[in-house]
């Protein structure tokens, strides 16, 4: 049994991925934490993720409970990076992180923290998004230098950075095939006279409404034809389910930082 800890229970992720760790056989979770001074702090987890009472209570730290956790969960915000990377170099415990919106410090502090424990860190756990990425780079390759790249995504009213983190996997994948740098070819936004298009850029346009759980599509244009590739999500028990099994992959992986290709085997 994988015993897993999870950073943030409270949260959207991390009350269904009380649910997937539940749900999985293979696994158990032994603590969930949330801000010391949250409100939530000694609630059963079964009940925080609706599932029924499972005689373990949130805590407010994982100080007390080290001993008894393998591997941990992290899907809080950006500003919790660093304390959290820093209890798992601490303790020796290896973390999946699927925060998004990091900044290059705090992309530079997972770099760090994967000298001394293993990560798996990725914008997205989601095996069909995975795959979606071996499969933008494939048409990259072929109509990239000619035709006219855009990458649409949508999720809910409440995600606070934009463009998603997964748009943003998208954008990488595509302009690492074509040989091209994202931060100076990426367009986020247009308005007014922007002129003709320029075919070596990579737009990108952002949806923000309801309840979506995560829509995205990379268009491929040429002139007469074009191309879509497009994942869409219906729950958020997809992204769970893929963390968990990161989770478990982690456990018998040296030092170092990886991602869902890695843990699903995508990497020739």
């Amino acid at each position: 049994m994988n015993k897993i800890a999870i950073f943030g229970a409270n949260g959207r992720m991390g009350r269904v991925l009380i649910e997937a760790i539940d749900a999985n056989e293979q696994t158990s979770l032994v603590a969930a934490s949330v801000r010391p001074d949250s409100a939530w702090v000694g609630m059963d987890v079964g009940e925080l993720a609706g599932i029924g009472k499972r005689d373990l209570a949130v805590s407010g730290s994982f100080e007390k409970l080290a001993n008894q956790i393998e591997v941990v969960i992290d899907f809080t915000l950006p500003a919790a990076l660093e304390a959290n990377l820093a209890w798992c170099v601490e303790n020796r415990k290896p973390v999946v992180i699927g925060t998004t919106g990091l900044n290059p410090v705090q992309k530079a502090l997972l770099s760090d923290a994967a000298k001394h424990i293993p990560i798996v860190f990725a914008a997205n756990y989601s095996v069909g998004v995975n795959l979606m990425l071996n499969l933008v780079r494939q048409a990259a390759k072929v109509m990239g230098h000619t035709a006219d790249i855009e990458i649409i995504e949508g999720h809910h009213r409440f995600k606070k950075d934009a463009p998603s983190g997964t748009a943003m996997a998208i954008g990488e994948a595509i302009a690492d095939e074509l040989g091209r740098d994202l931060s100076t070819c990426a367009v986020y936004g247009r308005e007014g006279d922007t002129g003709e298009r320029d075919q070596k850029t990579i737009g990108f346009a952002t949806v923000r409404a309801g309840d979506i759980v995560g829509d995205h599509t990379a268009l491929f244009a040429e002139i007469g034809e074009r191309l879509e590739i497009t994942h869409k999500a219906s729950s958020r028990l997809t992204f769970a389910k893929g963390a968990v099994a990161a989770a478990s992959w982690l456990l018998n992986q040296p030092a170092g930082l990886y991602d869902m290709a890695d843990v699903l085997g995508l990497k020739s």
